[in-house]
């Protein structure tokens, strides 16, 4: 019964850890393409990403380029 205070603060550890690690994971590529690709390579990336893999972070590509499209369209007005 001493023991359970202890194995509280470790389970919510590890469920920070996994957590965190997740939004990293779900975040990372996209600050690195936005940082690092320029605007007119973004598509062809996603789309070369998106043919290559299925997984569920992936799906934030499409949500990417329709950022940029619409970024594109509010620079031209």
């Amino acid at each position: 019964m001493d023991n359970i205070p202890v194995l509280v603060a470790v389970a919510a550890i590890v469920l920070l850890v996994v957590v965190f690690v997740e939004l990293a994971a779900a975040v990372l590529p996209m600050v690195i393409v936005l940082a690092l690709v320029p605007p007119e390579e973004r598509r062809g990336l996603a789309e070369l990403i998106a043919a290559t893999d299925n997984s569920r972070r992936l799906r934030i590509w499409p949500a990417l380029r329709i950022a940029v499209e619409a970024q594109r369209r509010r620079n031209q007005r």
